[in-house]
């Protein structure tokens, strides 16, 4: 399965990619939004996509700005270009920043299957996801990193609410790229995964407890809707909050 943010300035567009296509029958999930590249980038350092699918004409910045932005910052994600303006230069600026397709508006449904395809089919095999935050907390204290160490313990604070690199990024005087590479390098995962996992981690607690529900369980953890907490849960842990509980519950009868 690979994730997918959408980047398009038009509202309407964007919704219509967001909610019309069968993205489950394409193999991916749609993981975040942006109406420009700036926001872009903030949604693509929470998320940690695979797939960057992004208009090329937009305010503030840019598709192509985009695209070079997530190169400087050797961000992974691969990049599918999609324009309503058919234009030779367009192409050969994709080609030149070794973006994965060039799609035209409307969008056929059936040429961005084939693009993801493509990408799945030579996407390397993930990583281990389960980060153990004691063990990421003791490497990055040993490193000495402050700005890691007070991003981490702004998670364990703030894990309830609304969490953003850019937004702790400024409360500590620094960029939203220099934390986010920080982070990254310090403990190896980016801070959408860091806040999704100490969540989790949470959210098990809360769970093994037995005294909540479990849509209680995803709002006080800061997931918010059942819908997010049971794709974040099975992600990581491979299995449901609800498949969870009931092998807990068998558990104890045992």
């Amino acid at each position: 399965m690979l994730d997918l943010v959408i980047v398009e300035d038009e509202e309407i567009i964007r919704r219509g990619l967001v909610c019309t296509i069968d993205w489950l029958k394409l193999g991916a999930r749609v993981v975040g939004e942006a109406a420009n590249g700036r926001e872009a980038l903030r949604v693509i350092q929470e998320t940690g996509p695979d797939v960057v699918l992004t208009d090329i004409k937009m305010p503030v910045m840019d598709g192509i700005a985009l695209t070079e932005a997530l190169k400087a910052e050797k961000n992974p994600a691969k990049v599918i270009y999609l324009t309503s303006y058919a234009d030779f230069s367009y192409a050969q600026t994709a080609l030149h920043l070794d973006v994965c397709d060039y799609l035209l508006k409307p969008v056929n449904e059936a040429d961005l299957a084939r693009a993801l395809a493509k990408i799945d089919k030579s996407k390397e095999p993930a990583a281990e996801e389960v980060f153990s935050w004691d063990e990421g907390l003791k490497a990055a204290y040993h490193t000495g990193n402050p700005y890691v160490q007070a991003a981490l313990k702004r998670i364990e604070a703030g894990y309830q609410g609304r969490l953003s690199s850019e937004a702790i990024a400024a409360e500590l005087g620094v960029s939203s790229s220099y934390l986010s590479r920080k982070l990254k390098e310090e403990t190896g995962q980016t801070f959408g995964n860091l806040l999704t996992q100490y969540r989790l981690q949470r959210a098990i607690e809360m769970l093994q407890a037995g005294t909540w529900r479990v849509y209680e369980v995803a709002e006080q953890t800061g997931f918010g809707e059942y819908k997010n907490f049971t794709q974040m849960f099975k992600k990581y842990l491979h299995t449901t909050p609800k498949a969870f509980m009931q092998e807990i519950t068998v558990g104890i009868k045992l």
